[in-house]
Order: structure tokens, then C-alpha cells, then sequence
């Protein structure tokens, strides 16, 4: 074997081992974001979930269609760490929390589930149901702040990631003032998955989210207006100030 063709031949070789270790490296960090994703969402692979909605207020059944949406943002989550759904109405939910990863989506208003668990493990946080129109209709209270809603412009909405145990799948509660918020929430979810992870870690949170604009620019505007989880996890003190959502 002359010279040449030696250097050839090692040439490949060292090609070949790079891309190998390249693409074992590659497949090891994509294996891990997985793992962490799987683990933060609660979904190990082949497990189930249950998506729970609500129905539009005044309808029989009928789901808004920016809670569709927020379902589809979901959906692909799950799909993501090859987990299923299982599609569910609020009002036939009639079972206990932490078998499965639940996703709730829709105020107490519309969605009895979401009553339910603001009741049991959101209680410092109030939602105004008034059916007629009036300054508080839809406002939070949460702890001894009220946050009122300006339709259109800036409206809230609660992410909450929670856990009743050690072991038990986490419940994610997207609770807004209006369907648009609940796609915000969930959209939000989707692309913050890792820094929310990075800070939250398996533990429970409740963030309070402000949907910008959403006349103009749909649910993709957000911000972050507070952590509301030692409040929202607190019995709720009476109200001291009242806020209009400012744009």
C-alpha cells in the first residue's frame, strides 16, 4: 500500500469515526431534551393523558374555536413525547387527579373541572362568573388583588403546572379570561416548556400571563405579570385594590 492511498484510507476513517461520535453525540442530547421534556410534561412514552374542555358559553357542547386551537398547541406536545390523548368534556370528568397528566382548558365559568380544581388546589384565586355585563365580569382575584380585563386589549390568564404527590402526574390548568387567553396560555406552554423547566423544575407554579393586543395580534403576545403561586395556593384574604388591565 503506497503512501497515498494510506492517507486516503486513514482520511475516511477519521471521517467515518467523526461523524459517528457527531452523530452519537447529537442523538445524546436529543435523547436527554426528551427525557427532560417527557418529565417536566409528565408524559413518558406510551403514556396517557386527558385533555379536558370546555364548551362556549351559551352553546350544547359546542367548543370555542380558540380552545380547538389551544387543544391542537397541546396535542402536539403530547405527540411530541409519544404520549396519547384522550379528548374529554368537562362535565363527564369524574375522577381524581395525579394518574394521568391533565390538561384543563377554559374558565370555572364554562368548565366545571377547572372550578373544581381552582376549589381544591387554587383556592386564593377567584373568578368573577357574573353573567351580566359590569367593570368585574371575568376579573381575577388573586389574594387581595383583582385584575379586571380590558377585551381586546389586555386580558389574563393563569398557567398553572401542579402536583398533589410524590409521583403524581402534573395537572396544567389554562384558565383565562376569554378563549383567546386560553391559546396564549397553551401556545406559551409550547414554546417556554424549557425555561420554564430550567426554573420550576417537578415542582408547582401558577404564573399570571397578560395577553397583549389580542385584536391585533392574536394570542402571541405575552407577558409574564407575576409567579401568583404562594397566593394562589393561600386562602384568598379580602380584596384591597382593584386593576384595569393596562395595554
Amino acid at each position: 500500500m503506497t503512501d497515498d492511498v494510506r492517507n486516503i484510507v486513514l482520511g475516511v476513517v477519521a471521517a467515518g469515526i467523526s461523524a459517528s461520535l457527531g452523530w452519537l453525540a447529537r442523538t445524546y442530547l436529543w435523547r436527554r431534551k426528551l427525557r427532560r421534556k417527557q418529565s417536566f410534561l409528565g408524559l413518558p412514552k406510551n403514556s396517557e393523558s386527558l385533555l379536558v374542555v370546555n364548551r362556549e358559553a351559551g352553546s350544547d357542547g359546542a367548543v370555542h374555536r380558540y380552545d380547538v386551537f389551544a387543544l391542537l398547541e397541546l396535542s402536539a406536545l403530547i405527540k411530541d413525547c409519544g404520549a396519547h390523548a384522550q379528548i374529554i368534556q368537562h362535565d363527564t370528568a369524574q375522577q381524581g387527579f395525579g394518574e394521568r397528566t391533565e390538561f384543563c382548558v377554559g374558565g370555572p365559568y364554562t368548565n366545571r373541572r377547572m372550578a373544581a380544581h381552582l376549589q381544591s388546589l387554587l383556592p386564593g384565586v377567584q373568578v368573577n362568573t357574573d353573567t351580566e355585563p359590569g367593570p368585574d365580569r371575568g376579573s381575577f382575584q388573586i389574594g387581595g388583588e383583582r385584575y379586571r380585563m380590558d377585551a381586546g386589549t389586555a386580558e389574563y390568564v393563569l398557567l398553572a403546572r401542579l402536583t398533589v404527590g410524590q409521583g403524581a402526574r402534573p395537572v396544567f390548568l389554562f384558565c383565562g379570561q376569554r378563549a383567546i387567553t386560553n391559546q396564549a396560555a397553551s401556545r406559551y406552554l409550547a414554546r417556554n416548556h424549557e425555561k420554564l423547566d430550567r426554573k420550576h423544575g417537578d415542582k408547582s407554579f401558577c404564573l399570571l400571563l397578560k395577553v397583549v393586543n389580542s385584536r391585533a395580534y392574536g394570542p402571541d403576545v405575552v407577558e409574564v405579570v407575576e409567579d401568583v403561586t404562594r397566593a394562589a395556593q393561600s386562602p384568598a384574604p379580602p380584596v384591597r385594590t382593584s386593576h384595569r388591565a393596562a395595554g
